[in-house]
């Protein structure tokens, strides 16, 4: 057995976590457990899908949240093929939760919180990809930490407002059907998955931000309105400090500073 064979151990193809053009395989590498990502054997020789998969490495490689599984190289695996190596994420999808009945609470404030992060973090880098489904989103065996997979394949020098609605949509689509699949009542939340999923996209939240504040019950419109009145509030103190109504400046502030420690040394007297 070749060294390259020897450290490769406990291959598996995994048929349910396989994508459009991708196998994804499990298996140790020098006794490490990983996920191994291919080109399926119908696209394996074809230079544009060849291109495809080395872009998705260059694009993903620098990618580094706790919430996005993290590429860690790209080799040939005996038998297998060339392949986008990736941290262990092995766990049940979402979409396998919602199947059996198996969602909870913990699953849901998962979506509202890690799920959102791992969108601002891929809209903040303008990162290109698939929309997220049920299938793209893995809670591990250990843990049961919320990852993120699938999650780019090119990046663009900014990213238009309809990607980001398009993005905010695809997030009301599997928060829905996670709280579909609960006993318990998300009022709040379903009324932000119903925001998000309007087919109006004028209605819905104007970027990632905007739906953190709505998850997080506050309102970006209130935190305006909030900074509006506090600089009118500064702006008319400053007006009535320079108007002739302001109070007369003391002639003798050194004698108003010794009434007050005079005052405040009596009161300490009293407290003894």
């Amino acid at each position: 057995m070749s060294e390259q064979q020897s450290k490769w151990t406990e291959v598996e193809h995994l048929p349910e976590w396989d994508e459009e053009f991708y196998d994804v395989y499990t298996a140790k590498k020098h006794g490490k457990w990983l996920m191994l990502k291919t080109l399926k054997p119908q696209y394996r020789d074809l230079p544009e899908y060849q291109a495809m998969i080395e872009k998705e490495f260059d694009v993903r490689y620098n990618l580094a949240h706790p919430h996005i599984v993290m590429i860690t190289d790209f080799e040939d695996v005996p038998n297998v093929g060339r392949c986008i190596i990736t941290d262990d994420v092995y766990g049940d999808s979402l979409r396998k939760l919602i199947n059996e009945n198996r969602v909870t609470p913990q699953h849901i404030e998962q979506l509202r919180h890690r799920l959102v992060d791992a969108l601002d973090y891929i809209q903040t880098n303008h990162i290109v990809h698939h929309p997220i489904r049920p299938e793209t989103i893995i809670f591990t065996e250990i843990g049961g930490n919320l990852k993120l997979i699938d999650v780019g394949f090119d990046q663009k020098e900014y990213l238009e407002p309809t990607d980001a609605s398009e993005d905010i949509y695809n997030y009301g689509v599997v928060l829905k059907e996670a709280l579909d699949s609960v006993e318990q009542d998300y009022p709040l939340l379903r009324k932000v998955a119903e925001r998000c999923t309007d087919p109006n996209p004028s209605k819905r939240y104007r970027d990632v931000q905007d739906l953190h504040l709505a998850l997080e019950q506050r309102s970006s419109n209130r935190l305006y309105l909030m900074l509006i009145i506090f600089l009118a509030i500064m702006l008319l103190f400053l007006a009535w400090f320079s108007s002739p109504f302001r109070p007369d400046k003391p002639d003798d502030l050194s004698l108003i500073d010794k009434q007050n420690t005079t005052v405040i040394t009596q009161q300490l007297c009293q407290l003894k």
